[in-house]
């Protein structure tokens, strides 16, 4: 029976760390199973439900805070392995709890730490250490963490704590615990065994979905800066560092990845400097143009760049882009081609440090094959977006721009710059209140930033009006579909009978995120008598696909179709309050599986 099957008891007295070398060695093809080799006695079972997060803090703190501070690692060791056993807590909040700990003496932790990750045999206090480790780890500490991290439900803890010591070694246990479809399972052979030409062939073989996944873990995996040095002109590989490093660059649905990439700034210099080794190809063209942006307004600006270097990567890229006719004529229809056109100029208009206004707003549509556009903002040169908050894109720019919300009138307005990626109640949003105060705009009371509260900042108000001026007139970012949203969005602010003589709220308006070219309104019916025991809000989802028409013809068709339709009779139903929808007869449209 394989290891990956089996269930061994632990005999007395043997570590995990040995348990875990042990599944190892009699393991027949040499690979780590997905989940980790079992844990002898199965995964412990979770804590006692009734503790609240402040509550399970204090029961961690009270326990373990006096052991750890005994300098006899040892006996602290054998007190930690009994009363962990007691807590019967989960090894998640355990861990979440642990690093936290206020330590009086680190070595005395640290030194226990590494008695129970190297001797203990209990999987709860083992990551107690291993938890220990994350903040209090040493490079000598490495082989301990990469054997335990084999073993089921310990690679998060151990590549956590790998992370400052040995990057590839961390990305390695990532990718192995989250390769569902098996599709990285030959780039980890490849990286385990050391030969680089293998690595190469694998990551260049990986297919769009898995490089968009985990693009830190898997440079960090593969060494792409090593590859990089070894093939510095490799037309493939500097293809792949591009679209590697655009992506850690988003922040679609986290803190960018790219802010915690130590190589960062140097495989930026290898990209450009070998650019002209990529083939011509829109494709190419628009990669660059995509890694430009992101070097002039986006997360990548945070790094610690040397003083002119990040303007003189933007220089080499200008050179190096073809340009764009000022009379383009007639759309072509190519979407990327299009893209390319309407942004070409955007990174490159003030791409110096010195010429930059304080304050200033960079609306950029990501991709062309994408709807999603965001509002950066930037104060003396700095994205506050993934400065202060990190963890979704800038609001889009019908939300920031065409409402107005920026603009600084005599009355302080708190405005939303951006929300979390899973919805402002999961994890927050980030505001700040404008204000005008004589010749100056004042950003202060700021909400929702993660970490320090930011500082107030005053900008010039006549340049702080003109820079504002410029973006709402520069719609260099919107495509024809999107167009036809803004100006639908429009029609019903001017017009709001439009909406509510079919009892009608405009609710948002847009492009689909799965098709560019499709125009999406979404309406919010509110009844005024609603049925009896029932209330609240029914959503209805209107699709206009593009056809080809200019968007203000499209718009002003939709808009007269208002006039005499009510939307609810032939626009999809989107959900709402279910006690409603039920009242009235409407269900939402099955989901099409995907094939």
């Amino acid at each position: 029976m394989s290891a990956r099957e089996e269930r061994a008891a632990l005999t007395p007295g043997t570590s995990l760390y040995d348990y875990a070398l042990f599944l190892r060695g009699i393991e027949p093809d040499g690979r780590i199973p997905r989940k980790g080799y079992p844990l002898p006695d199965g995964p412990p079972e979770p804590g006692p439900r009734d503790l609240t997060w402040h509550q399970a803090q204090a029961v961690v703190t009270d326990t373990l805070t006096p052991l750890l501070a005994d300098p006899d690692p040892v006996r602290a060791a054998e007190a930690v392995h009994r009363r962990v056993a007691d807590l019967a807590m989960s090894p998640r909040t355990l861990r979440a709890h642990t690093t936290r700990l206020a330590l009086a003496d680190e070595d005395a932790a640290r030194r226990t730490a590494r008695q129970l990750v190297r001797t203990g045999t209990h999987v709860t206090a083992v990551g107690v250490g291993m938890a220990l480790l994350i903040r209090l780890g040493e490079p000598e500490d490495v082989p301990w963490l990469k054997a335990l991290g084999m073993l089921h439900g310990l690679a998060d803890t151990a590549s956590a704590a790998l992370d400052p010591l040995d990057r590839q070694a961390a990305a390695l246990l990532v990718l192995r615990s989250r390769d569902r479809s098996r599709e990285l399972t030959a780039l980890t052979d490849a990286v385990t065994s050391g030969d680089a030409e293998a690595t190469r062939s694998a990551l260049l073989a990986l297919p769009h979905e898995q490089l968009m996944w985990q693009p830190r873990r898997l440079a960090e995996a593969a060494d792409l800066y090593g590859l990089l040095r070894a093939r510095p002109q490799d037309p493939e590989l500097l293809a792949l560092t591009g679209r590697l490093l655009h992506r850690m660059a988003d922040q679609q649905d986290s803190r960018p990845q790219i802010l915690d990439y130590p190589p960062a700034r140097a495989v930026y210099e290898a990209l450009v400097r070998h650019a002209d080794e990529l083939s011509p190809t829109p494709e190419h063209r628009s990669l660059l143009l995509s890694v430009a942006l992101d070097l002039h307004s986006g997360a990548p600006v945070l790094l610690n760049w040397r003083p002119g270097r990040r303007r003189a990567l933007l220089d080499a890229l200008d050179r190096l882009l073809p340009g764009t006719s000022p009379d383009p004529g007639p759309a072509t229809g190519d979407r990327q081609e299009e893209w390319f056109r309407r942004n070409r100029h955007l990174p490159f208009a003030r791409a110096g440090d010195g010429d930059r206004p304080r304050w200033e707003v960079v609306v950029v549509h990501g991709s062309a094959d994408s709807s999603a556009v965001e509002t950066r903002i930037l104060a003396d040169g700095v994205p506050l977006v993934p400065a202060l908050f990190g963890k979704g894109l800038g609001n889009p720019p019908e939300y920031l721009l065409d409402s107005g919300r920026l603009r600084a009138g005599p009355e302080p307005r708190e405005v939303q710059l951006v929300e979390a990626y899973c919805t402002e109640g999961c994890c927050g949003a980030l505001y700040v209140t404008v204000r005008r105060d004589g010749d100056a705009v004042v950003w202060d009371g700021w909400r929702g930033a993660v970490g320090p509260t930011p500082p107030a900042y005053r900008f010039d108000a006549a340049a702080y009006d003109a820079e504002l001026a410029r973006a709402e007139r520069d719609l260099s970012w919107c495509w024809p579909a999107r167009s036809t949203a803004r100006l639908i969005a429009a029609g019903l602010r001017d017009r709001p009978d439009l909406a509510s003589r079919w009892e009608l709220a405009p609710s948002w308006a847009g492009t689909d995120w799965r098709d560019p070219d499709t125009t999406v309104v979404q309406l919010r019916f509110t009844p005024s008598a609603p049925p009896p025991g029932t209330g609240g809000s029914l959503y209805f989802v209107w699709r206009l696909p593009d056809d080809d028409g200019p968007p203000g013809d499209r718009a002003a068709a939709a808009l007269q179709r208002l006039e005499t339709q009510d939307p609810k009779a032939f626009a999809s139903f989107g959900g709402g309050n279910q006690e409603l929808a039920e009242a009235l007869g409407y269900r939402e449209r099955p989901r099409t599986p995907r094939g």
